[in-house]
């Protein structure tokens, strides 16, 4: 009988704690750590809702890897008897001339996604809480759904634990490196623990705990706001969630009890955070001044004074590909960083990646455009 490989996590966030999960599920000797705990909103999960689509606004790679996440996310909810996803459809709609929607809607005819191409009298129709510039199109993503993220990720850590997982909460790792002989060394203020691989999923203190990483990911201050519809209707039709591509640049999510809309903004209005643990959380006065300009121009149904503002933090690289794939001369050390915004809802298809390389060394998922190897050419 083969002895099972000890494998640890460190961060039990999106990625981490889907990880933690396949992990767990395929035998290995799991150990996740967390500086906090699953579902915690120092990160970039927070907000109660985020975004599944599979019409994908960029890279056709991703498409794979959104159509096995879609499967994973159902296989979490079987398992753990929760309610994680609501398919509700998803809108996206920018400038029908431009590369993002050009490429999205090529992609998407090419891959046989379930999508539906829509003017603007007929976005008027079905969804009249939408307002569309002229020489704009909307694409409805039938297979689009609503996340719930702080209930998603205690899920699958919880399910990672009835597998056999341990979880060390409230437990920061201050070095990963590798151990003489083989295996990985994991340092935390409790002591040492020496395993065979690690996955290294922590979010916004990826540079502070990997500081030799071929590129730094720029951690970015990112604010959501929710805000009350003015008219009974506004979630008629069944109230996709919606991402606007450039020149505006936002998303919103409505939510599932349907009181609010969040609304989220790009990149291009994320302040730099230089300092995780210094993130300031409060939001002021004047950084309402591009959700009233959004508001007024295509959501005029809603009142531009939110009930609520919350800033989190997300990691960006500077080609907008996350980081995925062992660290650049370490087989034992795996890396999961810098999502840019975009990375909650294939965070399941991440988890069994990670699962792959943690335990085989390879994956026969299709991420190469991801490997960190490759990051000192983006």
């Amino acid at each position: 009988m083969s002895i099972p490989k000890r494998v640890a996590v460190i961060g039990a966030g999106s990625m981490g704690s889907q990880a933690m999960w396949r992990l767990a599920a395929r035998g290995a000797e799991v150990i996740g750590y967390d500086r906090y705990a699953p579902g915690h909103d120092r990160g970039a999960a927070g907000g109660e809702s985020r975004i599944y689509r599979a019409a994908h606004l960029g890279e056709p790679g991703y498409v794979p890897l959104l159509r096995l996440a879609d499967r994973m996310w159902e296989q979490l909810q079987a398992e753990t008897g929760r309610s994680l996803l609501r398919r509700s459809g998803s809108l996206v709609m920018g400038e029908t001339a431009s590369p993002s929607m050009r490429l999205l809607l090529s992609t998407s005819a090419a891959q046989g996604l379930d999508h539906e191409v829509l003017d603007r009298e007929e976005l008027a129709r079905r969804y009249p809480q939408h307002r569309l510039p002229d020489g704009h199109t909307a694409v409805l993503d039938r297979l689009g759904a609503v996340i719930r993220p702080e209930a998603s990720i205690q899920a699958a850590a919880a399910r990672a634990e009835q597998l056999g997982a341990r979880l060390h909460r409230y437990t920061t790792v201050r070095e990963v490196v590798p151990a003489a002989g083989g295996g990985v060394r994991v340092v935390t203020d409790q002591g040492t623990d020496h395993v065979d691989a690690a996955v290294v999923t922590v979010g916004p203190w990826i540079n502070t705990l990997l500081p030799d990483l071929p590129q730094a990911i720029d951690i970015r201050r990112v604010i959501c706001s929710w805000h009350l519809p003015t008219r009974h209707d506004w979630f008629a039709g069944g109230a996709p969630s919606f991402v606007r591509a450039a020149p505006h640049d936002c998303f919103g999510i409505p939510s599932p009890d349907g009181i609010s809309v969040k609304l989220g903004l790009s990149f291009k209005y994320h302040a730099p955070v230089p300092e995780p643990e210094r993130l300031d959380r409060t939001v002021h006065p004047e950084e309402l001044g591009i959700f009233r300009d959004l508001i007024g121009e295509l959501m005029p149904d809603l009142n531009p004074d939110p009930i609520r503002m919350s800033a989190y933090m997300e990691g960006y690289t500077t080609s907008g590909n996350p980081l995925v794939g062992h660290l650049p001369g370490e087989d034992d050390i795996i890396v999961m960083a810098g999502f840019s915004g975009s990375g909650f809802k294939f965070s399941p298809a991440m988890g069994e990646i990670a699962a792959d390389l943690a335990l085989d060394g390879v994956t026969e998922h299709p991420v190469d455009f991801l490997a960190p190897a490759g990051v000192g050419a983006v």
